[in-house]
């Protein structure tokens, strides 16, 4: 690794916390590299580097951030770079930290947007980590509500008719009119939020969310980061009170958790994380404690997705805790299921049955009337069919799975077509499972076609993890015929 020219000052700061964590030079540099790998990052330290540290020399990039994490592991507190001496860095590490402050929640959010938009390939690369899992869902668990969100006007001034040309600003600069803000390109950082501000920002995440579910993340993924980068950043560096601010946090959680989502369907597993950390605390700034519950449970869903299925139970529970049991049936039967899903993936039969029917009995209780928010209202008997779909699916209960998987396929709108395309290889994988191989294949090649379609990493997996267990049966004529179909999509 390329180091910094060295200081001449020897970095006591360091020196200090060594011999407190108890460390030697080459085993921080040994746990310096196993985090590294952690993110996806082939840190190649040694003793030697440690001793060119303590002599004042400034690791590069992310190293900084990752040796204040693994000071912090080992002593059981928060500690950062500037703390070990080392240079203050905006690491992508840093996403996954919970801020202890609005302020800097839109710091280190903003720092993400715009490292994202940019050309900073690595970012999507960064692996995800089950530990970085634990700090924010207890943060957000016990943390207490912000006191204040608003970033206030100063006071008005009645100034003297003759004075006024004199203090005010060249070219218009401080003046956020009607006239001035309509010839404006973009949105300068100071101006006041308007109500009209935070129904665009609502505005644009039902768009990104239409696109999303027809033609997966990677379609516009881009396009809703910069609008974070451009328009969202500089609102929350703007100008508002209390009931402003607490709306704009929540819409700008909302976007957050988006862009969350649609990194999590191109693979960006790491990135997609960090996004939903801050998302949730985000929603914590709103104080949108049921919405915050809604995070954590797209967190719950993306550990699922990755095989960690104790992480994705106990971030569902946290939810549970956190939301309390007082909400609309509908938002308790989204976070019964998605326990559901975590328990599925253990294999943990008797547990995922039991939150299944949980999930179902507040279903039924849900009626007509009910005010549900906005992002629990797709969570209908067609999704509660998915999920149990998945659910037998994972526990190998293939007749089951056959059953509810044709029922939401049956039940769901075409609009959401990657849904209803995880759905139809569910349903392929039970026919497997039951022996029907000509339908199984069938299914799945239709499938593959609607995944061809798409910008969806999560699309193409789920085929492949089919074709996976198509193995045992590739000399079979249906398996061929299936092969040649799929072959001849490119």
């Amino acid at each position: 690794m390329t180091e910094r020219p060295a200081q001449r000052t020897p970095n006591r700061q360091l020196a200090a916390l060594i011999a407190e964590a108890g460390f030697s030079n080459a085993g921080l540099a040994r746990r310096v590299d196993q985090l590294g790998l952690e993110h996806g990052l082939d840190l190649r330290y040694d003793k030697t580097s440690v001793t060119r540290w303590l002599r004042g020399q400034q690791p590069r990039g992310t190293t900084p951030a990752l040796i204040a994490e693994v000071f912090t592991r080992r002593l059981g507190r928060r500690l950062t770079a500037q703390d070990l001496g080392l240079d203050a860095c905006a690491p992508v590490y840093a996403g996954l930290e919970f801020a202890a402050t609005p302020e800097e929640a839109v710091d280190i959010v903003s720092g993400l947007w715009r490292k994202d938009s940019g050309s900073h390939a690595e970012l999507r690369k960064i692996a995800f980590t089950p530990a970085g899992l634990v700090v924010p869902s207890r943060d957000w668990l016990i943390g207490r509500a912000d006191e204040k969100v608003a970033r206030g006007e100063p006071p008005a001034t009645r100034i003297p008719a003759q004075g006024r040309s004199a203090l005010r600003p060249p070219d218009g600069q401080g003046l956020p009119s009607l006239a001035r803000r309509r010839g404006q390109a973009e949105r300068g950082p100071g101006q006041k939020v308007t109500a009209g501000d935070i129904a665009a920002l609502r505005s644009v995440g039902e768009l990104f969310r239409t696109l999303d579910d027809a033609y997966g993340g990677g379609h516009a993924r881009q396009a809703l980061v910069r609008y974070l980068e451009h328009e969202c950043e500089p609102m929350l560096r703007g100008t508002y009170g209390e009931q402003t601010g607490r709306r704009l946090f929540a819409a700008a959680a909302d976007l957050t958790r988006l862009a969350g989502w649609t990194s999590y369907d191109i693979a960006a597993h790491g990135l997609a994380q960090r996004y939903f950390v801050q998302a949730l605390r985000l929603a914590q700034a709103a104080g949108d404690r049921a919405y915050g519950a809604y995070v954590l449970v797209t967190m719950s869903r993306q550990a699922v997705y990755l095989g960690h299925g104790r992480e994705a139970v106990q971030l569902a529970r946290v939810a549970q805790q956190g939301a309390g049991t007082s909400g609309p049936p509908v938002v308790q039967a989204l976070l019964h299921a998605s326990e559901a899903r975590g328990h599925g993936v253990l294999g943990e039969v008797r547990a995922c049955t039991a939150a299944l029917v949980r999930a179902e009995r507040a279903l039924e209780t849900a009626r007509p009337g009910d005010e549900v928010p906005y992002w629990a209202r797709s969570f209908d008997e067609a999704q509660l069919a998915d999920e149990f779909g998945h659910c037998h699916r994972d526990l190998q209960q293939f007749r089951a799975a056959a059953q509810h998987a044709e029922r939401s396929l049956q039940l769901r709108a075409p609009s959401y077509a990657r849904s209803r395309l995880f759905c139809r290889v569910v349903l392929a994988t039970a026919r497997l499972g039951l022996g029907e191989l000509d339908q199984a294949c069938q299914l799945a090649a239709e499938a593959a076609g609607q995944a061809a379609e798409m910008r969806s990493v999560r699309a193409v997996e789920y085929v492949r993890d089919f074709e996976r267990r198509l193995e045992p049966y590739k000399d079979a004529a249906p398996v061929r015929t299936y092969r040649d179909k799929v072959s001849a999509l490119g």
